[in-house]
């Protein structure tokens, strides 16, 4: 499980360290960086899939990417006796993403490209350190793998040699998805398949010509994907190796003497929803977008293959309230076998998910344009350490 996740130099998150627990649930009002957070959290997966360079372009580019405000806020600026001001920057550029358990720890720090040789893609992101330690709170002395720009090495005693890796790693390139050694740096296997696990479910699209609502050839689907296409497959490999008992009790706590079953033709699976006091069962083409996101909600939280890690961005969207009681029970249930990562504005999500006892709420607010944890101090902020350049 994730103890600490740290986040430096990323739009509004301009050094934000948070406490984990089994389950989180964020929130915060419009603006606050929910949004943020949750595509920082994305980046650091791609990572492990060697994409976080592209994923930084799909955005607009590191530039676009980057804190915007001050290198520093000074006391008088945050009391109001002085405006806010730029100065000339005493750092490089830098964006920081890094995570931490109680086994390993790993940042990755990325920047701009050195100057020379001219180039149009002086712009481009390049990964300038990486590296995996062990425990929670990263020092030199418990470094188990380290990057820095194009060297890869372990480090080893004082009086001893690092074990070179590769000298020439690309910068566009994370060492994680570009280097497999398991006999000696078996450190970055076990964190790389880690990160690989995490899953990330955000605005599953539930419109009258999406995907979801059509039959779709079925196949062997023990995880939803992220677009929710392999629905009626996701759900019939949940009533044949998985939970096949809670699926009944989540559709019929949300749809009261409800049921679903998934109708096979000639290889094409469909969605049917028997509803009580209909003659017939509805498919997938006549169901609401609230009920269909619901079935959604439903194939990904009770996969037969729970992840290390599962992110769930507004899953409350386009769900009546009367449906988000039911959606936290799920939640919590589901955090009994992965960790989870929720985030919302929904009040009666919030005040549902908050009864759960292991429900840790992570509040955000907005000062000086910085995302801060809400009641966050120097005396609880968790023990972080970024590796220097």
């Amino acid at each position: 499980m994730i103890e600490t996740l740290a986040i430096s130099g990323y739009r509004s998150l301009r050094d934000l360290v948070l406490p984990l627990g089994r389950l989180n649930l964020v929130t915060g009002a419009n603006g606050s960086g929910k949004s943020s957070l949750y595509r920082a959290l994305r980046l650091l997966g791609d990572a492990a899939q060697n994409s976080v360079v592209a994923s930084l372009a799909r955005e607009g580019g590191l530039p676009s990417t980057l804190w915007a405000g001050p290198e520093t806020i000074a006391r008088s600026v945050r009391q109001g006796d002085h405006p806010v001001e730029g100065t000339a920057p005493r750092s490089p550029v830098s964006l920081k993403l890094g995570f931490s358990d109680e086994t390993y720890g790993y940042s990755i720090d990325l920047g701009y490209p050195s100057p020379p040789p001219a180039t149009a893609f002086n712009l481009d992101p390049a990964i300038k350190r990486e590296c995996i330690w062990h425990g929670g709170t990263y020092r030199k002395a418990s470094a188990l793998v380290d990057r820095r720009n194009n060297f890869v090495y372990l480090p080893t005693g004082r009086d001893e040699e690092p074990v070179m890796l590769t000298q020439n790693l690309s910068a566009a390139d994370s060492m994680l998805a570009s280097i497999a050694d398991p006999q000696r740096a078996p450190e970055m296997l076990a964190v790389r398949e880690s990160i690989r696990g995490w899953r990330f479910y955000d605005g599953f699209r539930t419109d009258i010509a999406s995907p979801v609502r059509i039959p779709q050839i079925g196949t062997f689907t023990p995880v939803l994907n992220n677009d929710g296409t392999d629905l009626p497959a996701a759900l019939q490999t949940i009533l044949e190796i998985g939970d096949d008992e809670a699926l009944k009790r989540t559709i019929d706590d949300a749809f009261p003497k409800s049921r679903v079953h998934i109708e096979v033709q000639n290889g094409r699976f469909e969605v049917k929803l028997h509803q009580h006091g209909l003659l017939r069962p509805l498919s997938a083409a006549e169901l609401s977008d609230g009920t269909l996101r619901f079935l959604l909600w439903t194939a990904a939280l009770l996969t037969p293959r729970p992840p290390h890690l599962m992110v769930l961005n507004e899953p409350e969207t386009s769900l009546h309230p009367d449906l988000l009681p039911a959606l936290a029970r799920l939640i919590a249930a589901a955090s009994q076998k992965s960790q989870l990562i929720v985030v919302s504005h929904a009040r009666t999500l919030i005040e549902a998910l908050s009864e759960t006892p292991q429900c840790k709420p992570l509040h955000l607010e907005k000062t000086f344009g910085e995302t801060v944890l809400s009641d966050a101090t120097l005396f609880n902020r968790p023990k972080w350490q970024w590796p220097s350049r």
